[in-house]
C-alpha cells in the first residue's frame, strides 16, 4: 500500500499597500492656506465690529459720525486806566446807555448793523475777498449790560456770499465772550475787559490728503497763535475806543443839561 505524498501547504503573503507620506513642501502650503484663511476672518471680523461700532455712535447721536475736529481758542485780558475825572460808576452809567450800543459793537467797522430782538443785534462786516470770491461775515450778538458790569456774546457766525463758501458753514463753529467791568478803587480805578474766543473747526472734511492726516496740533498750534495775535491788537484798541466814546457821550449829557 502506498502513501500519497502530502502536498505542501499554500501560504499566500498578502501585498502590503505603500503609505502616502506628505513631502515638505505640501505641509508647508497647507500651513499658509490655515494662515491665510484665518487672517481673512480676523480682519472681516474687525472690520464688521468697527462699522457696527460706527452706526451705533451714529443712531445715539441722530446723525452720521462726524470726523476729527480741532479747537482752536485765545484770551486776552486788558486793564485800562481811567483819566482823571473819569469815574467806573459813570463809564457804566454810558455803557447801560443806548447810545453805548454804537460804541460797544463798533458800529463804524460795521457794514450794517440791525436789531434782531432784545438785547440782540445782527453785524455784518465788510465784505473781503477769499481765494476769489466775496465773502461776509456776518454775527450774531447779544450785549447784556448791568449796573456792575457788561457781557457782549457772539450767539452765531456764518458767511454770506459765494454758495461755495456758505457751504463752508458747516464744518465750523465758533464763540466769543466779552465781560467788561469797573472799578472805582482809589489808587487805580480802571476798566477791565476780559475777552474769550473758542472755535471748533473739522478738519477732515476741510482739508483734503495728505493735510487731513496731520496730526491735529498741526492746525491747533499755528490757528491758536494767529486768534492769540488777532486779540492782542483788537482789545487795547476797545478800551481806548470806549474811553473815547464816553468822553464825547459825557460831554453831549452836561450840554444838554445846561442847555
Amino acid at each position: 500500500m502506498r502513501l500519497a505524498a502530502a502536498k505542501p501547504a499554500a501560504i499566500t503573503v498578502a501585498q502590503r499597500q505603500p503609505i502616502p507620506i506628505p513631502t515638505c513642501s505640501s505641509s508647508r502650503n497647507q500651513a499658509k492656506k490655515s494662515r491665510r484663511s484665518a487672517w481673512r476672518v480676523a480682519v472681516a471680523s474687525r472690520d464688521a465690529a468697527d462699522g457696527d461700532a460706527e452706526a451705533g455712535a451714529g443712531q445715539g447721536q441722530g446723525q452720521a459720525p462726524t470726523g476729527r475736529r480741532a479747537r482752536l481758542s485765545a484770551r486776552r485780558r486788558q486793564r485800562v486806566p481811567l483819566p482823571d475825572g473819569v469815574s467806573g460808576a459813570g463809564v457804566g452809567e454810558f455803557l447801560r446807555h443806548p447810545d453805548a450800543v454804537e460804541s460797544i459793537l463798533n458800529t463804524g467797522a460795521l457794514e450794517s448793523f440791525a436789531p434782531a430782538g432784545p438785547g440782540t443785534f445782527t453785524c455784518a462786516l465788510r465784505r473781503v475777498g477769499l481765494l476769489g470770491f466775496e465773502v461776509a461775515p456776518v454775527l450774531d450778538l447779544r450785549v447784556a449790560p448791568t449796573s456792575t458790569d457788561c457781557t457782549i456774546e457772539m450767539l452765531s457766525c456764518r458767511f454770506e456770499g459765494s454758495e461755495v463758501l456758505e457751504q463752508q458753514n458747516e464744518l465750523f463753529s465758533a464763540f466769543m465772550s466779552n465781560h467788561i467791568t469797573w472799578s472805582d478803587d482809589a489808587e487805580e480805578p480802571c476798566l477791565d475787559i476780559h475777552v474769550k474766543l473758542e472755535v471748533t473747526l473739522e478738519v477732515c472734511k476741510v482739508y483734503t490728503k495728505p493735510f487731513s492726516m496731520l496730526p491735529l496740533s498741526a492746525v491747533e498750534k499755528p490757528g491758536n497763535l494767529l486768534m492769540q495775535g488777532l486779540l492782542d491788537r483788537l482789545v487795547p484798541v476797545l478800551g481806548e475806543q470806549l474811553l473815547r466814546d464816553y468822553h464825547s457821550w459825557a460831554q453831549a449829557q452836561q450840554q444838554h443839561e445846561s442847555s
